[in-house]
């Protein structure tokens, strides 16, 4: 029950309690103006319950102008309504979600006859939300399933400060090497994981000839007097035969001075050990060369993809990451003194009506590198039949099973029937499919989000029975917690990915705790504090992204072609608006068409502002410009918002809108062609959990203005070396253009001074080389605690596996059921479909081969 204040005794107050009375405080200095905005806040959630934080902060600012209270907006109640992450409001009563510090939350409710605060704890909270959001009866919001994964992990090292969020290698190594090496038995598990490395059967570091750690002890001080007084630059050959009679084998090192180095440090490790030492010590080891990447929907290829339904920014991260990650595994391979070839499969899905693209080929070599390839597999349905056709990300849950159980067997095969060192999931249908197999393979595994949905659509996990036919959000939130919580460790490119910001939550933290009315609610989902988070930024590729004042490298020869697709006037169904005055700079943004990367929000901010209007032009890429020409509706529905918007506010002669560009050699042009002019790009999405194309246009010398929703707000310092903008206030982003463009306009010195300080910025934090040596050393350091210590959570993956087996199997059931109402002719009835997916094979039994 809800706990009022005084039921406590004073005597000792708990947290909860000294917060309520905190804002009970709050409250009684400014009541009748704080009613009157709780009030208004009532009105809002007259036709939406489930309100954004704004909407309380707005409703105070309000009052505070109308009545003339200025000092209302510095009080103590403005602090706490600044924590304010989520409201729901019913006739009488507010439910505040209350965020102090990251991850950490205190919930309340207000009435407002009363002005009375309650504590709500998370059930009642949720509980709440059911029943006024989601118009849920009492007695299925009292009976619902709860999952909480708290429990699993009491006992698991935690980090507690915010500044280790995003660190969690290095939170790892300090705690646990302090408890592991204690005596000299603690050495053993050290001893064993070393005596287990292999490549393709073949041992690596010791041989048979060492049975014990004493044994290697023995061996490291008689390789060091062996070593000691020879020339550092010998190579391993000429030493390797007397290090194997010692019962060493290679990859100590390529020559006698990293071979020395190595062994030093594992000396210090078994003297004294450290964090630092050992992190070095395990990012030398000789493991992680087969590396698998599953990223199985969309149109994965290397042409004529980019700008397709569900194919952007991930297909350009994951092609950039894998050669940036096969230079360092031939750069370590080559350090470690070893002749062997590392192998990266790129595990995607097998498209028979390819559109154009390559992706009906099993195999493709990537460009770019010599032992990296695509693997394609294709979609079965529950009869074996390959499907033939593309298909949205929303809807392959009922064929990823099966997908998992061929790929295994093909990834297999590509391996010479070695299962590979790593496996990578992207995005939730790959992450699921990775947990599927690191499950069966018992491989380390890496989870990368790209995004999560649930931060992407407004109070899409409330009302998801409302859009569950269209988005299956069910079925993807379920495979989103699974993975997040089954994998060994997870890349985000940003510390806002994890834990948000001082006033707004992460895209991970968003999983601490929601509710599916009706079917399950979240009381303790994922902790950002856990230690399986990293952060490992990625980079655009600078042989395509590199500054507009590199004159010599500068693809000149395009720039007729480039000129004529920003000022030329071909129209749909490749165009859309001619420039009148090619004077003008350009504003300029690229992206998919879609909802949630808002370029509908940014023509309209555009619109809307008369002097920005006559400061710059406006050039759009993205999507298509003819309805007709896609089917994916969300795309559709955009694209005739957009001809709305053009004709609404007579934008034609000032705004140009360009089909999506897929030659990313000529887009990078594109920028720096831009930066002449001395334009600006624009990243308005609604929410971004990386921005890749931030990266680029401030690689290549572009002032940017981009999102304050995610990512990009960590990859711009606001004011210094770009600008964020607030895509729920489009008319305050624009004024923010129009003062940049202003500015600019009277001193072209205010334009290169945010150019220069962007391309500074990109030089020092995003880079590729950066992102691939630190994965190589995720990947070593938790495959060895994974090995050593109970990091392999394993009471919460059999947790999991019965969650997928009694929540999961029926929503991908759901999901089958909702596609076969949809397509027309199709065999069986919805009871017969959901019936075969009930018996589609699970986890242990078909993920791999």
């Amino acid at each position: 029950m809800p706990t009022t204040v005084g039921s406590m005794a004073a005597a000792h107050k708990s947290p909860e309690l000294k917060a309520q009375e905190d804002l009970q405080s709050a409250i009684t200095q400014h009541r009748d103006a704080i009613q009157l905005a709780l009030k208004r806040v009532l009105d809002a959630g007259q036709a939406e319950p489930v309100l954004k934080p704004h909407v309380l902060q707005d409703a105070l600012a309000g009052v505070a102008k109308e009545q003339n209270i200025p000092q209302l907006l510095d009080a103590p109640i403005a602090k706490h309504f600044s924590h304010c992450q989520e409201v729901i409001a019913d006739h009488q009563c507010v439910a505040l979600s209350l965020r102090p510090s990251y991850g950490k939350f205190m919930r309340f409710r207000i009435c407002t006859d009363a002005m009375q605060v309650e504590f709500m704890d998370t059930t009642e909270f949720l509980k709440f939300k059911e029943l006024h959001g989601a118009e849920v009866d009492a007695a299925e919001a009292y009976w619902g399933v709860e999952l909480d994964l708290e429990p699993f992990k009491a006992h698991f090292p935690m980090m507690t400060r915010p500044s280790s969020i995003g660190d969690g290698v290095r939170f790892l190594n300090r705690h646990l090497s302090s408890k592991l090496f204690s005596s000299k038995e603690d050495f053993n598990p050290l001893f064993e994981y070393l005596r287990s490395l292999h490549s393709n059967g073949t041992s690596m570091m010791l041989n048979d000839r060492i049975t014990s750690f004493d044994d290697m002890d023995a061996a490291l001080t008689k390789a060091e007097k062996l070593l000691e007084n020879m020339d550092a630059e010998v190579p391993v050959s000429e030493v390797a035969e007397k290090l194997r009679e010692l019962g060493l084998e290679s990859g100590w090192g390529s020559n006698v001075g990293r071979i020395r180095s190595t062994m030093l440090m594992l000396g210090d490790i078994i003297q004294a050990p450290d964090p630092e030492t050992l992190q070095n010590f395990l990012g030398r080891l000789p493991i992680g060369f087969n590396v698998v990447i599953l990223s199985p929907h969309g149109f994965f290829g290397q042409a004529n993809v980019l700008g397709k339904p569900d194919t952007g920014g991930q297909i350009v991260y994951i092609l950039d990451q894998v050669r940036a990650l096969e230079r360092e595994m031939l750069k370590r391979i080559e350090m470690a003194g070893l002749d062997l070839k590392p192998q990266i499969l790129v595990v995607t899905r097998l498209i028979p009506e390819a559109q154009g693209t390559t992706c009906d080929q099993r195999i493709e070599a990537i460009n770019g590198t010599h032992y990296a390839r695509i693997l394609r597999v294709p979609f079965r349905d529950k009869g074996g039949k390959v499907i033939p056709q593309w298909m949205s990300r929303f809807d392959v849950w009922p064929y990823l099973e099966q997908f998992a159980l061929d790929a295994g067997a093909e990834i297999t095969k590509e391996l010479g029937g070695h299962k590979p060192d790593l496996i990578i999931g992207n995005y939730s249908d790959g992450n699921l499919v990775a947990t599927l197999l690191a499950y069966h393979q018992n491989v380390t595994q890496c989870t990368i989000a790209h995004a999560l949905e649930k931060t992407k659509y407004a109070n899409a996990d409330i009302h998801w029975r409302q859009m569950d036919a269209d988005y299956h959000f069910a079925a993807q939130f379920t495979a989103d917690l699974i993975a997040m919580n089954h994998t060994d460790f997870i890349i985000t490119s940003t510390f806002q990915e994890i834990a948000g910001t001082e006033e707004s939550m992460g895209q991970y933290e968003d999983h601490s705790h929601f509710t599916l009315p009706g079917l399950y609610r979240v009381i303790s989902g994922i902790n950002v504090f856990d230690p399986k988070f990293n952060i490992v930024s990625p980079g655009a590729d600078l042989d395509i992204y590199f500054p507009y004042t590199d004159e010599k490298r500068r693809l000149t020869a395009l720039h007729a072609e480039i000129e004529e697709l920003l000022y030329g006037s071909n129209e749909a169904p490749t165009a859309k608006g001619v420039l009148k005055d090619k004077e003008k700079p350009v504003l300029f943004s690229m992206a998919r068409l879609d909802h949630v990367k808002n370029l509908t929000g940014l023509a309209e901010w555009f619109a809307r502002n008369k002097r920005l209007r006559q400061l710059c032009n406006l050039v759009i890429v993205g999507g298509i410009v003819d309805p007709s020409q896609t089917t994916d509706k969300e795309e559709k529905d955009q694209c005739n918002k957009m001809h709305n918007i053009i004709k609404e506010y007579k934008l034609d002669g000032e705004f140009r809108w360009l089909v999506a560009q897929k030659d990313p050699v000529r887009n990078g042009e594109i920028y720096r062609f831009i930066a002449d002019k001395h334009g600006a790009f624009v990243q308005p999405a609604l929410y971004e959990a990386f921005g890749l194309t931030v990266v680029e246009a401030m690689s290549c010398g572009l002032p940017t203005f981009a999102t304050n929703q995610g990512g990009p707000a960590e990859i711009i310092v606001h004011g210094k070396s770009g600008f964020h903008v607030d895509p729920y206030h489009g008319d305050q982003a624009a004024a923010l253009m129009e003062e940049f463009f202003e500015a600019a306009a009277k001193d072209i010195s205010a334009w290169e001074k945010m150019s220069d300080a962007s391309l500074q910025r990109i030089k020092e934090k995003y880079t590729w080389a950066l992102y691939a040596d630190r994965l190589m050393t995720l990947t070593r350091v938790y495959s060895f605690w994974k090995f050593v210590s109970k990091l392999d959570r394993r009471e919460t993956r059999r947790y999991l596996q019965m969650f997928y087996t009694l929540m999961m199997r029926p929503l991908i059931a759901k999901v089958r059921e909702d596609e076969a109402k949809k397509t027309e002719g199709a065999k069986g009835t919805p009871e017969e479909e959901a019936g075969a997916a009930a018996h589609v094979g699970g986890p242990i039994k078909h993920a791999g081969n």
